[in-house]
């Protein structure tokens, strides 16, 4: 095992599981966890082979067709929780008690072949060929899905979000992705890294555990690529406009020093909110310490209200949209985009004819309403201080 120590007080353990996969230990600062941490004595299958991709030549998007993610665990119980330390009658993925724990996903839908060997990783044998290669379009079109998906699980608990952490733990896990990012970006072959967390089984979450997901891509994902011809067509310092229309607007709900939480001008979803740095950030490696220091607060708040819209938790999906590796990083700002289809205690928005076959959205909140209910919650949220 490997020891790192990492900003925040936050010291990182490298080890493999009983397969090859790598996991890692984030420890928060003060931990009360020993150095030593149990060997993985599983006897696991060999890890399926990486997916394919398709290219839909009407859209030029790239589809992955993962089959074994066809079998994943479905809501277990807490004593067959797979995101749990492990115990005498619970094998699951984390040998020891932990912290923060990130591991490779077992049913990736990206890896673990990479373009080219890395480590335990194999060479895949029809790698795209970089971003050109991957904009070209024809029938019967196919490469292999190299890249990675991990899973950050924010606290050993089996019940949780990211929004019921305390604010040294958020802050770890800022530590983890942070430096997830950076390591996966250097992988052969990742064109994009995308941290995430679902909440919910209105969103389709398939383990209650308080957990979220890195995917490293090999493509520039659909989204990103329309945010990149926005900023071709309406300049580089885009972000630095919306953020300044924004603040000047009533659908801002927080505010700190370097960060701004609002609901954006022309939003889709009844519950749907954003959270930008106050100046150009690529992706969450190239956060500062301070910024870092603040966002555990305040994104902490920013869920728990979010979670006093109703009486019941609020299903959501918490993006971290990130520049890509290799283009767009002076002009693509890092930011959150959360979102929830919840659109009153008891409906769902459902993404149904329009919007889901046109992509044409209708949207049932407007914008400033969303911010004036949001703003209320947060009224009713302690500041976090711990």
């Amino acid at each position: 095992m490997t020891t790192e120590s990492l900003g925040g007080g936050v010291t990182k353990r490298r080890t493999l599981l009983a397969d090859g996969r790598e996991l890692f230990y984030y420890d928060d600062p003060g931990t009360t966890l020993g150095s030593e941490r149990s060997v993985d004595a599983r006897t696991l299958d060999p890890r399926p082979a990486t997916a394919t991709m398709r290219q839909d030549v009407l859209t030029g998007d790239w589809i992955t067709v993962a089959a074994n993610r066809q079998n994943r665990v479905m809501m277990p119980a807490a004593h067959a929780d797979p995101l749990a330390p492990q115990t005498p009658e619970n094998p699951s993925e984390v040998p020891s008690r932990y912290d923060v724990a990130v591991f490779e996903n077992r049913s990736p839908a990206f890896g673990p072949a990479l373009a080219e060997a890395v480590g335990a990783a194999p060479r895949a044998e029809d790698a795209p060929r970089g971003l050109d290669d991957l904009d070209a379009l024809d029938l019967g079109r196919t490469r292999t899905s190299v890249g990675r998906c991990e899973v950050v699980c924010f606290s050993p608990e089996h019940t949780g979000s990211f929004g019921t952490q305390t604010v040294t733990r958020a802050r770890t896990v800022i530590e983890a992705w942070a430096d997830r990012t950076a390591a996966l970006s250097a992988l052969p072959g990742v064109e994009q890294v995308f941290p995430f967390e679902n909440r919910g089984e209105a969103i389709g979450v398939t383990l209650p555990h308080p957990h979220g997901q890195i995917y490293a891509y090999p493509y520039v994902t659909p989204r990103t690529a329309r945010l990149l011809d926005s900023l071709d067509r309406a300049g580089a310092d885009l972000f630095d406009r919306i953020l300044a229309f924004e603040q000047a607007s009533e659908r801002v709900v927080l505010r700190g020093e370097h960060w701004t939480a609002f609901v954006p001008f022309a939003a889709r979803w009844p519950v749907e909110v954003h959270l930008l740095p106050h100046r150009q950030v690529p992706d969450l490696s190239a956060t500062t310490e301070a910024e870092r220091d603040e966002l555990a607060p305040l994104y902490l708040r920013l869920l728990r209200g979010v979670d006093a819209l109703y009486d019941a938790p609020t299903p959501y999906i918490a993006a971290w949209h990130q520049a890509p590796v290799h283009t767009g990083r002076d002009a693509v700002r890092l930011h959150l985009q959360l979102t929830s289809p919840r659109r009153a205690a008891d409906k769902l928005k459902f993404l149904a004819g329009s919007e889901a076959a046109m992509w044409a959205w209708a949207a049932e909140v407007t914008p400033e309403q969303g911010a004036e209910r949001l703003r209320t919650a947060l009224a009713a949220v302690p500041e976090v201080t711990a």
